[in-house]
């Protein structure tokens, strides 16, 4: 059950009173995201100048973050399990630059154990980094007994992955992992950023669900490096940025009136060539026989859902034709997935002992090395004769 803001609170007041702050289990949930119009106006290098607008929702899949103050008892002081495991003495070691730029940013001076679970591949266009980062944000705020804003979440993740990390990366991805919902994001060319729901009854929701398809390409890649293809000279591309735009305001126009859905994926198609002229690395051979495929099926417009050159490809398929679309595509894996509207939560918050005391002393304490048994096995045979 997800935690709210106020349950949290409240539970955070009462550890407080009974002095066991700051000793608690965390676990974030954050959705991931699909794009489906504006993608690219929403790097820093284009709106900053141009402003910029995205149309995109996040997804019923998950990142999960547990988190938790590290037991003085261990070798090391900082333990990060995700496709790796790292066990460091200091936040310089940790290898993760999500992990330890967040940790430098909250000024972290204790033991910390974090764990990373996903429901979809990491490197695969539905913004699973930046949904770490919000998740991480969020857990560990948390575990210090702050609540922030989704706002906060959002700019602080934007920053610690565009400034503190220096990735090429845009801005939707951290403000959909904050926030959940399918809305239109404007990002004005002083900086701001502001959400904007979209309005559409249940039914029109219901039926761009059933119209959608979400199949994995099988192509891990890391966005950054297809998008410092062309990011950094978007200015050159003015045309397509402004076509990008355009299409925002129509798709939410086609979702908000009575026009047929069908409108929404011959869209999509449009995006799509438009956002493969940007460069070459945005599609490949393999993305594009999919693609073709795809169509030639019954499909009526798609895109890969994030910088290109693979990961998740996204659908509009007429639901009487979803089954051939899925005999032609048999060799990707099909996503079933819904609209999300929560954003990041914390949906679990438990009270363990407080070791910090313990914790400080052993900072100060010239404690012996931990070592194996065989290591001691000379001097133990000695002693035994």
């Amino acid at each position: 059950m997800v935690v709210s803001d106020i349950l949290l609170h409240k539970n955070v007041a009462k550890q407080r009173k009974r002095g066991v702050s700051e000793r608690s289990l965390i676990i974030s949930r954050t959705p991931y995201r699909v794009s489906f119009f504006g993608g690219g106006t929403d790097y820093p290098a284009w709106y900053q100048e141009h402003g910029g607008t995205v149309l995109a929702t996040a997804i019923n899949k998950y990142c999960y973050l547990t988190c938790r103050y590290l037991p003085p008892f261990f070798e090391h002081r900082y333990r990060i399990v995700y496709s790796l495991i790292e066990n460091c003495q200091q936040v310089a070691d940790i290898k993760h630059p999500v992990v330890r730029e967040v940790l430098r940013y909250l000024n972290a001076d204790r033991g910390m154990e974090i764990h990373h679970d996903g429901d979809l591949p990491a490197r695969c266009g539905i913004g699973s980094s930046s949904s770490f980062t919000v998740g991480l944000l969020n857990a560990l705020y948390a575990l210090k007994g702050q609540v922030c804003s989704k706002q906060q979440l959002a700019l602080e993740s934007i920053h610690i992955e565009q400034q503190r990390i220096g990735e090429t990366v845009g801005s939707q991805d951290q403000v959909l992992a904050a926030h959940g919902g399918f809305n239109r994001i404007v990002f004005s060319s002083g900086g701001e950023i502001t959400v904007h729901p979209v309005s559409f009854s249940l039914e029109r929701l219901s039926q761009l669900e059933k119209h959608l398809m979400l199949f994995y390409t099988g192509i891990k890649r890391t966005a950054s490096d297809v998008a410092q293809t062309y990011a950094k000279n978007l200015g050159q591309r003015k045309q397509q940025m402004e076509t990008l735009t355009d299409l925002v305001h129509e798709g939410v126009s086609v979702l908000t009136s009575e026009q047929d859905i069908s409108v929404f994926g011959q869209l999509l198609h449009e995006a799509w060539q438009v956002k493969r002229s940007l460069s070459p690395t945005v599609s490949n051979s393999h993305v594009d026989e999919i693609y073709q495929q795809a169509i030639r099926a019954g499909a009526l417009g798609g895109k890969l859902t994030g910088a290109g050159g693979g990961g998740f490809m996204i659908l509009v398929v007429p639901p009487r034709r979803q089954q051939h679309v899925k005999q032609q595509l048999d060799s990707l894996i099909h996503v079933p997935f819904r609209f999300e509207r929560q954003g990041s939560q914390i949906i679990f918050f438990d009270p363990e002992e407080d070791y910090s005391v313990q914790e400080q002393a052993r900072v100060s304490q010239p404690l012996a090395a931990f070592r194996e048994l065989r290591a001691l096995s000379p001097r133990i045979a000695e002693e035994g004769s």
